[in-house]
């Protein structure tokens, strides 16, 4: 499989559940927080230029700049969830109604965002040197 091609499915992979776990974020948060309603408008723009950077700019620099920055957004969601102060070692997001589904969406977050932070970097580097993708 060509590595342009596994670099869109797992950069729409990772656009896909991203917008699960910002529902799922969305519909649990605290009236009054950002999550609760507010955040959409900051991440609706940032997912359309992912999305759009993914499909339509996929074969240019500039499409791998930005899956390379979508795969690293990807993958910040685990390691922040984790680490917070209601994350997974702290047991609070165990306690939460969905929580299989929650912490399951993590882990393809983290799975996707790192192979499409490595295809992201191979793309650049071999566009950088002037080979083929």
């Amino acid at each position: 499989m060509k590595h342009n091609l596994m670099l869109t499915i797992t950069s729409l992979l990772s656009i896909l559940f991203m917008t699960f776990h910002l529902t799922s974020d969305t519909i649990h948060a605290k009236i009054g927080t950002p999550e609760a309603g507010g955040s959409t408008l900051v991440a609706v723009p940032i997912l359309v230029v992912w999305l759009y950077g993914t499909l339509v700019l996929a074969e240019r620099r500039s499409g791998h700049i930005i899956m390379l920055v979508g795969s690293l957004l990807a993958l910040g969601i685990p390691v922040i969830h984790v680490m917070g102060a209601g994350g997974v070692f702290r047991g609070a997001i165990a306690k939460s109604s969905p929580a299989f589904l929650f912490v399951w969406t993590f882990h393809v977050l983290g799975v996707t965002g790192m192979f499409s932070l490595i295809l992201s970097a191979r793309g650049l580097w071999s566009l950088q040197r002037g080979q083929p993708r």
